[in-house]
């Protein structure tokens, strides 16, 4: 199981400094890959978690997390796709992968909040149809030359878009999504899956399994199918619902059981540590708390 690490995008270590030396620390200890998420605004009567309240860009903080680094891998868990235009986005995209070298991965999903809905004039549904045909545009628009589309939900006149990313046939794409039919879909059309990171041990293991399940009834190999795990850890106090809490033994011993889960990758996320990403917690305090994780779990 690859090991990667949560980008400081949310709360009180999302700062400039911290966002570059945290990615050039974890370039440094050999860390697979770094990982941002997007939440746009929150809503009045929304009571959400204080990781939410206060959260850098992911496609712009990768950007920043790609200038300081030469060998890690960016990536962004999730997207939500019906608050952009597929063109759009792969325009994004594509600057990112270039400027990276060729070094993103692209995770996509369909949303669940109602303000954001509003507030960028989108729709999810329908979702099935919409993620299908969303990707089909990216996958035009990636592959060079003249591209077009006409379909239920999105046009794309005939046009060109340059330059292409660097990695062939565009980054790789994976779909969040916890309901069985978003998880065959992932297996299906997808390079994988990435889970929420309110997603049980269980439902990793049966999440994993149905997605492989589906690649292989696709025709695909369902061993290289990616199963990207967020995990958020809270060293200190043991919490039994909490699998990456705990003393650092504690917490590598919770790692290894997303192995035996089916994950093909972990990213121990330090946002979701209000002591971190809330957004009233110390800077200075919240930095130094997450180099010290960044350090301690350093991978083998």
């Amino acid at each position: 199981m690859l090991i990667s690490f949560g980008c400081p995008v949310a709360g009180a270590w999302a700062e400039p400094e911290t966002l570059a030396a945290v990615a050039r620390r974890a370039d440094e200890l050999g860390y697979h890959g770094l990982w941002a998420f997007q939440r746009l605004l929150v809503g009045r009567e929304q009571d959400l978690a204080p990781v939410y309240r206060s959260v850098l860009d992911p496609i712009v903080a990768l950007t920043w997390a790609a200038a300081a680094t030469r060998r890690i891998r960016l990536g962004v868990s999730v997207i939500n796709l019906p608050y952009l235009s597929p063109a759009y986005l792969a325009k994004q995209v594509s600057t990112l992968d270039v400027l990276s070298g060729g070094r993103f991965d692209l995770g996509l999903g369909s949303g669940w909040s109602e303000p954001e809905f509003l507030a960028t004039g989108s729709d999810p549904r329908p979702r099935g149809r919409r993620i299908e045909e969303y990707l089909a545009v990216l996958r035009t628009l990636f592959a060079g030359g003249e591209s077009a589309h006409d379909g239920e939900l999105y046009t794309l006149p005939p046009s060109r878009m340059a330059p292409p990313p660097v990695q062939p046939g565009g980054p790789p794409i994976l779909l969040g999504g916890g309901a069985d039919v978003a998880l065959r879909r992932a297996g299906r059309i997808a390079a994988g899956w990435v889970s929420s990171s309110r997603a049980s041990l269980d439902e990793i293991a049966r999440g994993a399994a149905i997605v492989r399940a589906a690649a292989e009834e696709a025709g695909k190999d369902p061993a290289t199918v990616r199963v990207v795990v967020r995990g958020a850890v809270r060293p200190g106090r043991r919490d039994e619902s909490v699998p990456l809490s705990g003393s650092w033994r504690q917490i590598r011993d919770g790692a290894r059981r997303y192995a035996e889960a089916g994950a093909t990758e972990l990213f121990y996320d330090p946002n979701w540590d209000p002591r971190i990403g809330g957004p009233d917690a110390d800077p200075k305090t919240a930095a130094e708390l997450g180099e010290e994780i960044l350090t301690e779990l350093a991978p083998d």
